[in-house]
């Protein structure tokens, strides 16, 4: 996405939905009106899945986090004109979390359509590695889930034996998620693109 000069400046403007500078780090729930379960995505993309989901749930708070601030800007928008108050946004890079988050607050985190970093040797920054499952294991509630969906194989491949490995138990896999669409499933931008081109869509659900 280009470039926008600006995008630092219009998220600040909406601080009342995007903590740009780690303002509520350590107390996420004062950034929400009302103090309901929290859910987190990391990586939100252009914003279609966290604001759907905000939307179907309103018993629920959303945070979604995204480390590019032109993509945020795109986010931010759809907030703020579906008007969502259980939706809260975080500039932030995902090898933070747990410098912002308390443990044991979240109750469930998504990962959708991540980056695979397909070279070996950038096997530790896919959001599936151990280190960030250590992460998400700290962050969540005992028996909570990671819902993760790909439509890269290798990734996909990557992430089982990472999950199995880190002693996860597997609640749900589905190999091609569109063959028999769950209604639950919500599309993501990237979903419905790489669909069209023909790609499976892989979905897993695990506990720790």
């Amino acid at each position: 996405m280009r470039n926008k000069p600006w995008a630092i400046d219009y998220l600040e403007s909406n601080n009342h939905i995007v903590d740009v500078n780690n303002t509520y780090s350590k107390r996420i729930k004062e950034f929400f009106s009302e103090d309901r379960p929290v859910h987190i995505e990391v990586g939100t993309g252009m914003g279609t899945f966290v604001t759907t989901l905000a939307q179907n749930n309103p018993d629920i708070n959303y945070v979604g986090i995204e480390i590019d601030k032109n993509v945020m800007i795109r986010v931010t928008e759809k907030v703020v004109e579906l008007g969502l108050t259980n939706v809260r946004l975080l500039l932030l890079d995902a090898n933070k979390l747990m410098e912002y988050f308390n443990e044991g607050e979240i109750d469930k985190v998504y990962l959708n359509f991540s980056d695979p970093w397909p070279k070996t040797r950038h096997a530790k920054r896919r959001l599936t590695h151990k280190n960030f499952l250590t992460s998400y294991k700290q962050l969540l509630k005992e028996g909570s889930l990671v819902e993760f969906k790909t439509d890269n194989r290798g990734l996909f491949e990557f992430s089982l034996m990472s999950m199995n490995a880190f002693g996860m138990k597997f609640e749900n896999l589905n190999l091609d998620v569109h063959d028999d669409e769950p209604k639950e499933n919500i599309r993501t931008e990237y979903e419905e693109k790489f669909s069209q081109r023909g790609h499976k869509i892989y979905w897993i659900q695990a506990s720790f």
